[in-house]
């Protein structure tokens, strides 16, 4: 930025009407020292005695959950929490007791591997963090490390009271109050996109005491004491005094510069650390985000409770039964079950003490079935949801080649809930549109000017088009114009290259340009290899402002802190000529003032007040001989709010040397007033001289809808997904985005809820504000009531409702008493969009949907003011955009295009949401198979607590036979390919109606599970039982029966897993056949060991199982049977009672994709009817023109017979 070096007699905090921060209001300043103000700050002196005692923390930031110290225990307590792990801790525990039926040895192993599998996961993510810690700990600044001299020291070893030097582009190592800087007067321009998401730049001032501390020897013996708030979380306020001199200067929010924003166009800044590490603001506001767990993930935890249940009330029923068999063990010195010895036992077996006997049984029943819980089942989910994860971020058609973004799934909680989403709830600007204004038309001096065609314009072509297709076609004629200079997409050439001249009214047009040039605070910046000129801005609305004057020849090029410079043609000579204006006021604009204005004099000496503003305020505003285009101007303002463009008004006039001094007098006055009340009483002052202006004309932006958006809500449309827009533009804004989108249509009944009804206006004026609340709130409830009469009579004629409210009425709304009837009204309306929303509406509206629903809520937003509503939704989606990172942040997920939700929810979230439900029933399943099989031995073999199988059986049986066929299933099938989800998108549906994991279809993978394992045992048993195994003709041993037992088991259940998967891959088929193939392995390897190990597990497969015939010809025999009722079931479920995927598949397979007519079958066992999208509006459209039809045919035939009865008369 030029200029600015040398000390000036013009101040720029003189220049400002509205500083950023009160810094003499005595009130506030009075707190200073007292409950919540007591810091005290050494400047440049942080090591001094006094300082020490006050133990300020030092300035290393952690943001890791767990340090080297607390890892170990925070991790394992973690892990202990779910219920499922601490009862396998209780079982390890009780292992190493006599009641085990297994050794401690094979029950401690798999817990332990399962929970340093997930403590490794805790670790590695844990140990990025510290990563990011480390980096940015040691990052370098400049501090000042005695006479006069600035040495580079890392930010983690700064203290409270060094003073540092940061130079431009650099962030801010910890909260500093600014000091001075390279302009004269000590100002600085800050970006804060990292604390708020805001890119636009803040302006910063130093106190006036250390404003002439300019160089770094300047701070050789400077020495001053700060007295200040307490550490808060507060980014906005701040209050303080610094004291120099014996001299007391007051400190507010517009000397406080916070850790993590960046110095901009400032060359460098001196600072003194007030807050550090933890204590900084930045720190402070940083909070966990919520905690969110997936409906399945919430249902998985009942079925893991209902297993419980199972597991306890199996354990009961065995020892009542073992109970009462040890009390009749012993009758008349008899032994029923002598191979027990009753006789000469232990307490376990004491028919003497049946009841003791029967408690201890029951302990050993809840460490024996504990396989109906699956001990693997997080690890895996965890393991499957991160792959997952990957492979939404590795995904090219979610990459945005622009701004080189992918899609970043910040967490893998909520995979599948991305197939379960039914209601989208989105911002719009920088959202649904691109937040990148673009100058697209003007009215000046009563005269339209620009050619080009909005996305709006397009959509309404379309909308009043009687033939939609040759609509299409026409607006195809039009062609979209791509802007070659960002910001200017203005096309036309009687007013550009200099042909404004040569227009009627070319000194209007001079005025309304330099205007444009003049008013405004952007700062440019000159590349100095090309020349050209750029310009940062507080706005995107602003920079196409400065950048449509240059490009129609009024080049704003060079801004001092009391000049602003252009280059513009001279309409005589023809030539460009520089001209330079004097600053002296800026009114900056605000939400309450609408409006901006600057008061400059020009080269000739002229005081000139330049002002642009909403339409709501600045006509009024305008004098009487000012007005000769008023009218004109208006229908065009009204025209641009029909394309959806966002106007402003411009005017000017020109100022009394003596009115502009006693004005300038007052706000010097007002400036320095100590009140409350200080911003009013500028206010008031402010509107004394922005009156009697003459209208220039009205300026016209667009917001361009994103590529692909319109497109994208017809997919999420007829995928059944509902929309609701929330955003803070104006109610006709809003509208015309929501028919280019296709949310509205031509035919589609409105209902508008608003408060703008002249009995309200008037009743807001009333000073009884109670009342005026009461009646405003009787009107909104009202309106409400009557769209619900609306709403019942369009179901029965099955017409498209739009719901549209403001942001007043939505306050009212939102109230306990009326939110219930809100809801019922906003669900049975199709589209919904609520304008002029606050952050909190945003944020309340979300929670309302996602608590009284019960369904899956997704918002989606770019901006700060988006977090809390990402936050309230079970799932909060961040755009990457232009409004800084903070939504990013905030987000479970990111993208960078609107667009790329269509394949986010209708392909990765139906693959998800299938394959995580597909997953967990499967892993319930082959634990019901082997959980039972034990429980049928148990009953065999009287309740005796005798295990079926070895003990390393028992154990590896999750952990390494059937583990990894469920992992790849987690992560590789597919039961239907992503061009196929896209084009059949009603088979999103499955999720939404959670069809994949129904109570129903987990019980009937229970039921599969308990009659598979019935089949494999019973089966054994009677093979086995009595049939000769040896040569010798003696039977099977328990070692014999529980390995071909183990056997069927692993092959009945991997062979159900090949039976379910869709999509074969050759990892499906290694872990699948490998699985079988490594128990075969495994039992030899560990057969061959020392019987004293591998105990009862010893050769019996060399030696007694391979050998023999029966073990083979049972194997498969089971093996079919087990699977048959399944095959049988699942083939009549395919034939007569197909699920949506399942006929995708089928004509996927009979090659009748390409087929229309077959497609259009299928598509048309819609679950829902779609109301929104440009394909319901096409439905819309044909059926008007079938009707409009149907009526010319009826009048015709009216006509025919009246003919006749005329003749015949």
């Amino acid at each position: 930025m030029a200029g600015g070096r040398r000390r000036r007699h013009h101040h720029f905090s003189r220049i400002h009407a509205f500083p950023c921060g009160k810094a003499s209001l005595k009130e506030e300043h009075s707190l200073i020292g007292g409950p919540g103000f007591s810091r005290k700050v050494y400047c440049n002196d942080p090591d001094r005695a006094m300082a020490s005692l006050l133990n300020y923390g030092d300035n290393y930031v952690r943001t890791t959950k767990y340090t080297l110290a607390t890892f170990l225990p925070k991790s394992l307590f973690e892990q202990f929490r779910r219920v499922a792990n601490f009862y396998f801790l209780v079982c390890a525990v009780l292992s190493f007791l006599p009641v085990s039926p297994y050794s401690a040895v094979s029950n401690v192993v798999p817990l332990l591997v399962v929970v340093a599998a997930t403590m490794a996961k805790e670790f590695i993510e844990d140990f990025r963090r510290k990563k990011q810690d480390v980096e940015m700990n040691n990052r370098k600044v400049k501090v000042h490390s005695g006479d006069g001299v600035f040495d580079y020291s890392k930010w983690r070893d700064l203290k409270v009271g060094d003073v540092v030097k940061v130079e431009k582009d650099e962030f801010f190592p910890a909260d500093l109050i600014l000091l001075s800087s390279n302009y004269d007067d000590a100002i600085c321009y800050v970006e804060t996109m990292n604390l708020d998401g805001e890119t636009n730049l803040k302006m910063k001032q130093a106190p006036e005491g250390t404003s002439k501390l300019q160089e770094d020897s300047s701070f050789q013996n400077f020495k001053a004491v700060i007295k200040c708030e307490d550490p808060n979380a507060n980014l906005y306020t701040f209050v303080g005094s610094l004291e120099l001199e014996d001299q007391q200067y007051p400190l507010a929010p517009q000397q406080l510069l916070l850790r993590d924003s960046k110095l901009r166009n400032t060359d460098f800044v001196y600072g003194v650390v007030i807050f550090t590490g933890h204590d900084t603001k930045v720190m402070q506001n940083a909070t966990d985000p919520p905690s969110k767990r997936s409906k399945i993930e919430r249902r998985m935890d009942k079925i893991i409770y209902c297993l419980f249940f199972v597991l306890i009330l199996v354990s009961f029923i065995g020892s009542i039964f073992f109970g009462i068999a040890s009390k009749d063990d012993l009758e008349n010195g008899r032994m029923k079950r002598w191979y027990l010895r009753p006789d000469d036992t232990k307490i376990y077996y004491d028919p003497n003490k049946p009841v003791v006997a029967a408690i201890l049984h029951f302990l050993t029943a809840l460490m024996l079935y504990s396989y109906f819980i699956p001990i693997s089942l997080y690890v895996s989910i965890e393991i499957v949801k991160v792959l997952q994860s990957i492979f939404i971020n590795q995904d090219l058609h979610m990459y945005y080649e622009e701004t080189d973004k992918p899609a970043n799934a910040r967490t893998s909680n909520l995979n599948e809930e991305l197939g379960q989403v039914d209601t989208i709830l989105s911002d719009k600007t920088g959202t649904l549109t691109c937040n990148s204004m673009e100058f697209i038309k003007c009215s000046i001096a009563g005269v339209a000017y620009g050619r080009g065609v909005t996305e709006v314009e397009r959509a309404m072509s379309r909308r009043h088009e009687p033939n939609f297709g040759q609509g299409l076609n026409d607006i195809a004629k039009i062609g979209v114009s791509k802007p070659t200079i960002k910001g200017f997409n203005f096309m036309d050439e009687r007013i550009m290259n200099g042909k404004w001249v040569k227009q009627p009214n070319a000194n209007v047009i001079q005025n309304f340009l330099r205007l444009l040039a003049v008013c405004h605070t952007a700062i440019p910046e000159v590349d100095e290899e090309t020349g050209k000129v750029s310009y940062e801005a507080e706005s995107p609305d602003e920079a196409a402002f400065v950048i449509a004057a240059r490009e129609l020849g009024f080049e704003f090029y060079e801004r001092t802190h009391t000049t602003i410079s252009l280059r513009e043609l001279d309409p005589i000579s023809g030539k460009k000529i520089e001209r330079s204006f004097k600053l002296l006021n800026i009114l900056e604009f605000s939400s309450a003032r609408k409006r901006m204005s600057v008061i400059v004099r020009d080269e000739e000496g002229k005081l000139l007040l330049l002002s642009k503003g909403a339409d709501s305020v600045m006509f009024e505003r305008i004098a009487k001989n000012g007005r000769e285009f008023e009218e004109k101007t208006k229908q065009h303002i009204s025209e641009y709010a029909d394309s959806g463009l966002r106007t402003l008004i411009l005017a000017y006039r020109e100022l009394e040397e003596e009115e502009y001094n006693q004005f300038n007098k007052e706000l010097t006055e007002a400036k320095n007033l100590v009140s409350a009340d200080q911003e009013q009483v500028v206010e008031e002052i402010v509107q004394k001289i922005e009156k009697d202006l003459i209208l220039l004309g009205a300026t016209a932006v667009e917001d361009k809808l994103q590529d692909g958006v319109p497109e994208c809500i017809d997919k999420l449309a007829q995928a059944g997904i509902k929309l609701w827009v929330l955003t803070g533009d104006k109610m006709e804004t809003a509208i015309n985005i929501g028919f280019a989108c296709s949310l509205l249509r031509q035919g589609m009944k409105q209902i508008i809820i608003n408060l703008d009804t002249p009995e309200i206006k008037s009743m807001e004026k009333m000073e009884d504000k109670s009342a005026a609340e009461a009646a405003m709130k009787s009107s909104v409830l009202r309106q409400i009531r009557d769209a619900k009469t609306l709403l019942s009579t369009s179901d029965e004629n099955f017409e498209a409702l739009a719901l549209i409210i403001d942001g007043k009425s939505l306050t009212y709304a939102l109230e306990d008493d009326v939110k219930d009837l809100f809801l019922e009204l906003a669900i049975g309306c199709a589209s919904v969009i609520c304008c002029r929303s606050s952050p909190m509406q945003k944020a309340l509206v979300t929670r309302l949907v996602k608590l009284r629903t019960g369904s899956t809520t997704l918002a989606i937003g770019d901006g700060a003011n988006d977090v809390g509503m990402l936050q309230e939704a079970d799932i909060g989606i961040g755009i990457s955009g232009v409004e800084g990172m903070q939504a990013v942040m905030s987000s479970d997920i990111a993208i960078a295009q609107f667009r790329y939700l269509e394949r986010l929810l209708l392909v990765h979230g139906h693959w998800c949401y299938r394959r995580i439900s597909s997953m967990i029933c499967y892993f319930f399943y082959k634990n019901i198979v082997f959980g039972f099989t034990l429980f049928f031995f148990e009953m065999y073999a009287s309740f005796s607590g005798q295990a079926a199988y070895n003990d390393w059986f028992l154990s590896l049986y999750n952990v390494f036979f059937t583990s990894l066929p469920v992992i790849a299933l987690g992560v590789f099938d597919q039961d239907v390919s992503s061009k196929l989800c896209l084009k059949f998108p009603l088979l999103y549906q499955e999720g939404v109606q959670n069809i994949l994991f129904s109570w129903k279809r987990i019980i009937g993978w229970a039921l599969n599970g308990v009659a598979s394992a019935a089949i494999i045992f019973f089966f054994c048993i009677r093979a086995m039982e009595h049939q000769a195994f040896r040569k010798g003709g003696q039977v099977v041993g328990l070692e014999v029966l529980g390995a071909t037992m183990y056997t069927c088991v692993v092959w009945v259940v991997n062979c159900q897993m090949a039976l379910s998967i869709s999509y074969f891959t050759y990892i499906q088929h290694i872990f699948i056949w490998g699985g079988i193939l490594f128990w075969y392995i495994f039992l030899m390897a560990y057969g061959a060991i020392d019987p004293t190990i591998s105990t009862t597990a010893y050769k019996v497969f060399i030696e007694a199982l391979a050998p023999a015939p029966s073990y083979w010809f049972i194997t498969l025999l089971i093996l079919i049977a087990s699977l048959l009722p399944y095959f049988v079931y699942a083939s009549l479920q395919m034939r007569f009672f197909p699920m949506y995927h399942q006929m995708i598949q089928w004509i996927r397979k009979d090659g009748q994709t390409s087929d229309p007519e077959y497609c259009h079958v299928v598509r048309q066992r819609s679950i829902r009817h779609t109301t929104v999208g440009f394909t319901a509006r096409l439905e819309a459209s044909r059926r008007y023109d079938a009707s409009k039809r149907f009526e010319a045919s009826k009048h015709s035939e009216g006509s025919v017979h009246v003919e006749g009865i005329s003749e015949n008369q």
